[in-house]
């Protein structure tokens, strides 16, 4: 596939190019997952609250069809205007968003439904009252019971994948990326403010910061790029929804043949090896 955007061709520099994958990644235009929900699948039921505190619209998740194959689809939802902005909290989840998709996931694990996720969120909410109910516990255990489930679970980056806000999804057998979305510990405007105190160095953080699909594939914490229409998925939902739908498939297909406890050590063994600097 040709991995190189509409207006990243020529001359373009490493850096410049790398820039214009962040924008596009957060496009304003962007589908985000309720638009993949119409295009990808069927008889999608959505399920609310956490059974703790409250709902979280930031997170939607629910039982679905995928060419009549079920599973359970959770993702981050951004808004498309001021008011569904405000509404999902910028694709921010809070701890009851969180804990509502682990409910949805454990479901799914009980009954044997693939799992699937779609990552889209520059970071978990860091406001005082999420902090009160338990941000950094819900996200660990989210990440600590995606290890555990019973499950196939794909998760892919369709837009911004940032911090652990994206990584309490994402812990997954398979782990794919759309063309031009990032994933990253911290955003690029963040990371220049602690390093160079000034946020507007953001180009030369995202750069350093490897968080391209192409970047993560070549170092291995990723499984595969999702390919984009030329420009950008902005510029077609439907074949970058035809494009997600054939990817997530073609994952699936490779992990059915897995029983549960190979699921959940296939699982094990591909978080272990990250970072390893000594893997034969």
């Amino acid at each position: 596939m040709d991995d190189i955007p509409l207006g990243m061709e020529g001359g373009t520099s490493p850096l410049a190019q790398t820039w214009q994958r962040v924008q596009l990644a957060r496009h304003p235009k962007r589908p985000h997952t309720l638009d993949y929900v119409e295009r990808m699948v069927t008889g999608f039921s959505e399920i609310h609250g956490d059974r703790c505190y409250a709902d979280d619209p930031a997170i939607v998740t629910g039982p679905c069809f995928l060419d009549g194959r079920p599973v359970m689809l959770v993702g981050h939802q951004k808004g498309r205007d001021t008011k569904q902005k405000l509404y999902r909290n910028f694709g921010m989840p809070k701890p009851e968003g969180y804990r509502k998709a682990l409910r949805a996931m454990k479901m799914a694990s009980k009954f044997q439904r693939p799992i699937v996720a779609l990552l889209d969120t520059p970071g978990a909410y860091p406001g005082i009252d999420a902090e009160e109910r338990g941000q950094a516990e819900a996200i660990a255990v989210s990440l600590r019971e995606m290890t555990r489930l019973q499950s196939p679970v794909v998760s892919v980056v369709i837009g911004e994948g940032g911090s652990g806000g994206a990584l309490a999804l994402g812990v997954a057998n398979t782990v794919l990326m759309m063309e031009n979305s990032i994933y990253s510990v911290i955003s690029p405007e963040s990371c220049a403010a602690i390093i160079w105190r000034d946020a507007g160095k953001a180009e030369l953080a995202a750069d350093a910061l490897r968080l391209t699909s192409r970047d993560l594939l070549q170092l291995g914490l990723i499984d595969g790029i999702i390919p984009e229409p030329a420009g950008g998925a902005q510029n077609d939902w439907d074949a970058a929804a035809a494009n997600l739908k054939a990817g997530v498939q073609a994952a699936l297909a490779k992990l059915e043949t897995m029983t549960p406890a190979q699921l959940v050590e296939h699982r094990y063994e591909k978080f272990r090896k990250m970072g390893n600097f000594f893997a034969g």
